[in-house]
């Protein structure tokens, strides 16, 4: 059986060498992430250009997506590397300490003490400790702890309930942004949008770059929540970046919105990509835990098109056992999933040729006991139609593209092949081609009804506007 939903895997130390590359290529990554928090952009393009390597020898491909740090608020470093804090202590944040102690530490974000105000909550290491605030200077935070613990160099800090003035993009992002577009990647994941304006910003440094890319808006603060619509309108998809988003907004608060993006993302015509914890116990064992099974399988049901793997694979001691978890999972998910496009079809309307069309050929395909839906493109963007329903069928997405085939290497239920047509390639021509395709790559076999679309002019981007049905070998 195929596997609808894709995985996202974050490499890093444990991933990132030839041999590991292809274990887990070969196990079912399909995109693989690039996290720019860490290392440098050259670093990243020796990565890249491996991955590239590896994809090119197993024939596949293989989406990268450049993740950018973002307005990661941390603070200082300590003299000793680390303290402990109890409930009840008196623990100051100043922006002119330079190494800290038992009873204050810097903070790399001067304008934090602006944003703060006495009663405010402060969550730290990931929502691990909690302060509360009970002064503001110019240059100071002065907390009591509430909940203690170990806090160490250059951990994260946030305010329960957001409202930090930080900007989505900073220097360095704007720079990465440049590098990234510069390697070719495929995608770009912007870190904590506030708003539509964040991503604009993002797309047109990317544009100005000369960069084509899909952008993906991290929704981790709580004041995305309430711009959902606008910021999934100005981007390509949104990954539900669930760590620091549950910082921000209460944890218990999370999966009822992880379904409301995913839903949101559906409608809107949007990608999903689910992250933060999923196999997390991985990272040291070899088999996930139950609710970490659970977990990824109601993402699936929920409708993700990903599910991403962070330092389970970039860090992690089973980063190939944790691959071949994820897939098997999603695999028993993917069977339950129900599929109702009667239903889903009767609040939609369509405004474009194209997008008629698509949907079109999903009506025809799941009424038809059609054996693959077969979409010619030069974009991608009808394979990205269709993925958005759920008919029953996988999708095969056919182009001589290769940028737009790691594009849709992320889409849920659409799997990429590469085929050979051009604008001078006569109508019967393309048939033929598409036909040898599949029957090349084991997707159907002589008899099998297929659902084709395609564009005339052919060769013409954006340009959709036949279907046909097909039974493999013979004319309908």
């Amino acid at each position: 059986m195929n596997r609808a939903t894709k995985i996202v895997a974050t490499l890093g130390p444990a991933s990132s060498s030839l041999e590991v590359l292809e274990r887990i290529l070969r196990a079912g990554v399909n995109v693989v992430r690039l996290n720019f928090s860490h290392g440098t952009a050259d670093e990243h393009a020796a990565v890249l250009a491996r991955v590239r390597e590896v994809a090119t020898r197993l024939a596949v491909d293989v989406g990268v997506l450049a993740d950018l740090q973002g307005p990661k608020i941390r603070i200082g470093r300590f003299a000793d590397g680390q303290v402990t804090l109890a409930s009840g202590d008196r623990f100051t944040f100043d922006v002119d300490c330079e190494l800290g102690d038992a009873s204050r530490v810097g903070l790399d974000y001067r304008e934090l003490v602006n944003d703060v105000r006495p009663g405010d909550i402060l969550l730290l290491n990931d929502g691990r400790m909690t302060m509360k605030v009970v002064a503001v200077t110019r240059t100071t935070i002065v907390c009591q702890v509430l909940v203690g613990g170990v806090l160490s160099n250059r951990k994260g800090i946030n305010r329960q309930g957001g409202g930090l003035s930080a900007p989505a993009l900073t220097s360095k992002d704007m720079d990465d942004i440049r590098s990234a577009v510069a390697m070719k990647v495929d995608f770009i994941a912007v870190s904590f949008p506030k708003n539509a304006a964040d991503m604009y910003m993002a797309r047109e440094l990317a544009r100005a770059a000369g960069g084509k890319v899909l952008m993906i808006a991290k929704i981790e603060r709580y004041e995305a929540i309430g711009n959902l619509e606008e910021i999934l309108k100005a981007s390509d998809g949104i990954m539900v970046a669930r760590g620091d988003l549950a910082v921000e907004v209460g944890d218990a608060a999370v999966p009822a919105l992880q379904k409301r993006m995913i839903r949101m993302a559906r409608e809107l015509n949007r990608v999903a990509i689910t992250a933060t914890q999923m196999m997390e116990s991985m990272i040291l064992a070899p088999v996930p835990t139950r609710a970490e099974v659970s977990d990824v399988a109601n993402a699936v049901l929920d409708g993700t098109d990903a599910v991403m793997l962070s330092a389970e694979t970039a860090t992690g001691a089973y980063p190939v056992e944790t691959v071949e978890s994820m897939s098997r999972i999603c695999i028993e998910a993917e069977k339950s999933q129900p599929v109702s496009l009667d239903t889903e079809f009767l609040n939609r309307t369509f405004t474009r040729i194209d997008q008629s069309i698509a949907m079109s050929a999903l009506f025809a395909a799941h009424h038809l006991n059609v054996k693959a839906i077969v979409a010619l493109t030069q974009s991608g963007s009808t394979a990205l139609w269709m993925s958005r329903l759920n008919c029953g069928v996988p999708i095969y997405a056919l182009t001589p593209e290769e940028g737009s085939r790691r594009r849709v290497a992320l889409f849920r239920d659409v799997t990429p092949l590469s085929t050979e047509y051009h604008e001078t390639t006569e109508r019967d021509k393309l048939l033929a081609v598409a036909e040898t395709t599949l029957l090349e790559a084991g997707v159907v076999t002589q008899g099998d009804l297929i659902v084709l679309t395609f564009g005339e002019p052919i060769g013409k981007s954006g340009g959709t506007n036949t279907l046909k049905i097909v039974r493999v070998g013979e004319q309908v």
